[in-house]
């Protein structure tokens, strides 16, 4: 009954629309009451064969609003009614939303009923918390995989970003992730995803133990770019949800690109000028509004570590997203696919990859081990292709020779299973030992 009423209540007194005036590829153009209109705004148009395809308002031309479909537009023709709907997207999620696989809208797609819906509507376009109005960044935060717990420790309320071209095992390191990570809460954005590998993600990767405690958002490859950005809005949207509500959430985004990829759609078919590698100005005024919801709630409260994956083009680190996605988060993790090759996985390069809240964050007898791990991985990686080809001489320099005989110790540490689960300390414990160095 209380569902119903919110209902109810949400039902405009009175009914404004305009009408359609063209149809430009993707864009349709509507003439109408643009007073009642602004960017953002929800039309709804009542397409041939009784379909209704809804819309936002993305800018405006002379007399006419220029709208972007969240659907297939087919049987859109001219003069079909644009019905004005909210002013601002919102979403009212409660706790008993966990479990379930939602789209861009927050509408259920896993085929188990109807969602709940809350008491208070969410935004899903909500601003970043004032800067003075954050806590700090917590104690760290397990992540259940080797190589990131020692060499990128990640601390509650922190951004990462996991930086990877295709196929070298951006997706089996989230997944890991999602089960590992020491969370109340995950939320999972699967953006711009190939469908077929969904199921498998939420079936095999997550499981039923961690679906139990996640909410999972997905928007396709297939569907429209405002679908892939709203899904984008939506994650974060859900993340500040149980934010609120005092939780330490896990934020997962697969991927940032996508999101940069669809903004880019969306500003060229309003007639913004492509700039840098055909991205628009507003994809690189979007990603910061987007990142920067994630991190510390405000002191005492709830927190939100994101975890960000950026599909970087060519192997290309320097790309224009990926270029700016790391200089808003709190640190990256850099996957190489010649590691991959190797057979090696995750494919993480530790020697590449940052943490911005390191070493403060590590406990000080743990410094001196993390630091001669990575003294001996530097060694020899620096002296690499002359220990691949045999032209380097044993015994020409001690460090070399040293870091010869513990590399495949190391590398042997830093591979992990997708099943295989391993602690903070534990995984400090086994590098130590590696070392045959003591943590006391």
């Amino acid at each position: 009954m209380e569902s119903l009423k919110r209902a109810v209540s949400d039902i405009a007194a009175t009914t404004i629309y305009g009408r359609v005036a063209s149809v430009r590829g993707l864009l349709v153009e509507v003439a109408g009451p643009l007073f009642a209109m602004s960017v953002g705004s929800r039309l709804t148009i009542e397409a041939s064969g009784d379909r209704m395809v809804p819309c936002e308002v993305v800018g405006f031309e002379d007399d006419k609003a220029l709208c972007l479909p969240f659907a297939p537009i087919e049987g859109v023709r001219l003069g079909c009614r644009a019905l004005l709907g909210a002013q601002e997207s919102a979403v009212r999620p409660t706790d008993a939303w966990l479990g379930r696989v939602v789209n861009a809208f927050g509408d259920p797609i896993d085929g188990n009923g109807p969602m709940p819906t809350g008491h208070e509507p969410r935004p899903t376009r909500a601003p970043p918390l004032s800067a003075n109005a954050r806590g700090r960044v917590g104690a760290p935060i397990d992540l259940g995989v080797r190589a990131l717990n020692t060499f990128t420790t990640c601390c509650r309320g922190q951004r990462m970003g996991i930086f990877a071209g295709s196929g070298v095992g951006k997706s089996v390191l989230l997944s890991m992730l999602a089960r590992n990570t020491d969370c109340d809460v995950a939320v999972i954005g699967l953006i711009g995803e190939r469908g077929r590998e969904v199921r498998e993600f939420i079936e095999d990767d997550l499981g039923e133990e961690g679906l139990r405690r996640s909410i999972v958002v997905v928007a396709t490859s297939d569907e429209p770019a405002l679908m892939r950005r709203e899904a984008a809005f939506l994650t974060m949207a859900l993340c500040e949800y149980f934010r609120d509500a005092g939780k330490d959430v896990l934020c997962l985004m697969d991927s940032v690109t996508r999101f940069a990829t669809a903004q880019r759609e969306i500003g060229l078919s309003a007639g913004e000028p492509p700039t840098s590698k055909g991205y628009t100005p507003t994809v690189f005024s979007e990603l910061p509004k987007l990142l920067e919801r994630a991190g510390p709630g405000h002191p005492d409260g709830g927190t939100i570590t994101g975890l960000f994956t950026v599909l970087v083009e060519g192997d290309n680190h320097n790309e224009p997203v990926a270029d700016t996605v790391r200089g808003i988060l709190d640190g990256h993790v850099v996957m190489e696919r010649a590691i991959a090759e190797r057979g090696r996985y995750p494919a993480i390069n530790v020697l590449k990859s940052v943490s911005r809240t390191m070493p403060a964050c590590i406990p000080e007898n743990c410094r001196p081990v993390l630091t001669e791990a990575r003294r001996l991985m530097a060694a020899y990686a620096d002296m690499e292709e002359l220990i691949r080809l045999g032209a380097y001489r044993k015994g020409s320099d001690p460090l070399t020779d040293l870091a010869i005989h513990r590399n495949p110790e190391l590398e042997q540490f830093l591979a992990q299973q997708k099943e295989e689960i391993t602690g903070f300390k534990d995984g400090f414990e086994r590098l130590a030992n590696l070392l045959e160095m003591s943590l006391s």
